[in-house]
């Protein structure tokens, strides 16, 4: 059997181990080191896949719909990895393990056999701006997945209780607030305030999809001179390009309404969960109507 295919099954297979897991110790309450073991092996899976793809291939493993689910999931398991040694919570696990496993399952099991083929890039591909445009465009897409999981999360935990933003600048584990205090004067007192899981959860939200954010703008950016130096034009309405623009623009309103509004909690949480539709059509919708110069093709081809 195709040692790279093979990979992808076991990574999907460690995947499918830890969703169950995941929701187990979220039930009971307590973080799963096992899930955090399992995430980390489906990553490293998909880390020596894709190492072999380029081998096997010759180029940057991202050039077809198949690679770049892969390179979708080792991003959204990194993300999760990342965002659980932030704050070590069972509900991070049980909200974003569903997203790698639905990349390596969708890759695995539903492309045609003649999408999961490597095969020789277009010229248009021949660029060394492949893997700082492509690359980037993906993990930003990871991030933005992430941080959007975790504000739907937001949306279903602590549903009586108002939220308010108190992360500091050293993290969200803490929340710094002074009160008066002493007999002679008055001096100033630090207090630490823990932090609600909702809030949390909100907190790594809006950090992780910032992250998202600026990743997006450089893929745009790098996307824009490629097309110059490859088509001649820096944009050309392309519908990936139009639905990458849209993305672009609902999570700069889910910023804007953050930094400039105000707004915390489970109104920004609404704005980052409709970007999860907002990437779906853009990544896969898009791709697989075979319309475009970003296409890959499937539904329309005959």
């Amino acid at each position: 059997m195709d040692p790279v295919f093979t990979l992808g099954l076991a990574a999907f297979a460690l995947l499918l181990l830890a969703l169950p897991v995941a929701f187990w110790a979220l039930s009971g309450g307590r973080r799963s080191s096992l899930v955090t073991v399992l995430v980390a092996s489906a990553n490293l899976c998909l880390t020596t896949q894709l190492v072999l793809r380029w081998l096997d291939a010759g180029h940057f493993p991202i050039s077809n719909l198949y690679e770049s689910l892969c390179f979708l999931a080792w991003g959204c398991s990194l993300a999760q990895l990342l965002v659980e040694r932030s704050w070590p919570s069972p509900l991070v696990s049980a909200a974003c393990s569903p997203m790698a496993l639905g990349c390596v399952a969708f890759a695995s099991f539903a492309l045609p056999d003649r999408l999961q083929e490597a095969s020789p890039l277009v010229p248009a591909l021949r660029s060394s701006w492949l893997i700082m445009h492509v690359s980037v465009i993906m993990l930003s897409y990871a991030a933005l997945l992430i941080g959007s999981l975790l504000s739907v999360a937001v949306l279903f935990t602590d549903r009586q209780q108002s939220l308010e933003l108190r992360s500091s600048s050293i993290g969200s584990g803490a929340w710094r607030q002074s009160a008066l205090a002493g007999t002679d004067g008055t001096a100033l007192q630090l207090q630490s305030v823990t932090m609600s899981m909702a809030e949390q959860l909100d907190s790594l939200s809006y950090r992780t999809i910032t992250v998202g954010f600026l990743l997006l703008s450089v893929g745009l950016v790098s996307g824009a001179v490629w097309a110059n130096e490859a088509w001649g034009s820096w944009w050309s309405w392309d519908p990936k390009e139009t639905w990458a623009l849209i993305t672009w623009l609902v999570y700069a309103a889910y910023l804007h309404t953050r930094l400039i509004r105000g707004w915390q909690g489970r109104k920004p949480a609404l704005v980052a969960s409709a970007g999860l539709v907002v990437i779906a059509v853009c990544y896969i919708g898009v791709n697989l109507l075979g319309i475009g110069l970003h296409s890959y093709g499937w539904f329309f081809d005959s």
